[in-house]
């Protein structure tokens, strides 16, 4: 039985638990609970490898592009320097932003799909 995908997502997007969306799904930036702390769901079975930074790369450097595009069309006249600066900082916090998004996101869609590990387990009531 398939579980509900929009709302894992969701609860995953915001880095918590994809059942019960209330516990955190990382104990740290990047470190996955094996389980809820909430309603004690496995979440150790993902296998989140590549695709949250491939993702995150995809996202960044296009906005990170169109910035640079728009900033040299209708922006002040900024020395390279300043553009060096401000571009590399914007890349920065949007990767470290955008990662645990991604792979929150990615762990709660396999867990709605019950892939990876996570297809033997029961229902966890919420």
């Amino acid at each position: 039985m398939q579980r509900p995908v929009w709302p894992a997502l969701k609860r995953g997007f915001a880095g918590n638990c994809p059942n019960c969306g209330k516990g955190r799904m990382f104990k740290s930036y990047l470190k996955v609970n094996d389980n809820c702390p909430v309603c004690d769901t496995p979440l150790h079975h993902h296998r989140a490898d590549d695709a949250p930074p491939y993702f995150t790369l995809l996202v960044a450097c296009h906005v990170i592009g169109a910035a640079i595009l728009l900033d040299l069309d209708f922006g002040p006249a900024l020395s390279m320097l300043e553009q060096t600066l401000l571009f590399s900082a914007l890349a920065i916090v949007l990767c470290l932003t955008l990662l645990p998004v991604f792979k929150g996101g990615l762990i709660a869609y396999q867990w709605a799909l019950r892939m990876h590990g996570f297809e033997d387990e029961p229902e966890y009531p919420v």
